[in-house]
């Protein structure tokens, strides 16, 4: 019996195998239910930028100077909502880009609205 992690596991993993030597981005984040309070937008979408990142060639300078910026601020929290929005709108501006979100259901209600308002 397949869970949803698994079928959305190969849905990656055809993903992955369809654009390989493409300059296509895939990225995905799973939702957990034992993991709803660490698990907010902020957190999401800063790995869905990381997971792109990690793929490209040269980290575009933006992203770069973001992240120096926000080690610089007291307490070095990272960048806020916003900020990642921002840099998955100027990535996925660029490069074709499929973002999967498994167990969007398991995502606290007003994290959840944050969530889908910031990858519209």
């Amino acid at each position: 019996m397949l869970t949803s992690h698994d079928g959305s596991s190969l849905v990656v993993d055809r993903l992955y195998d369809q654009v390989r030597g493409q300059n296509t981005a895939v990225t995905c984040f799973y939702f957990d239910f034992a993991a709803r309070k660490e698990q907010s937008a902020t957190c999401m979408l800063g790995s869905l930028v990381k997971q792109i990142v990690s793929g490209m060639e040269r980290i575009p300078e933006e992203i770069s100077r973001a992240f120096q910026e926000q080690k610089k601020a007291i307490g070095g929290s990272g960048p806020q909502l916003a900020d990642l929005v921002k840099m998955l709108q100027d990535i996925t501006s660029s490069q074709p880009t499929f973002i999967c979100i498994d167990a969007l259901d398991e995502c606290v209600g007003v994290q959840r609205v944050w969530v889908l308002d910031s990858l519209r």
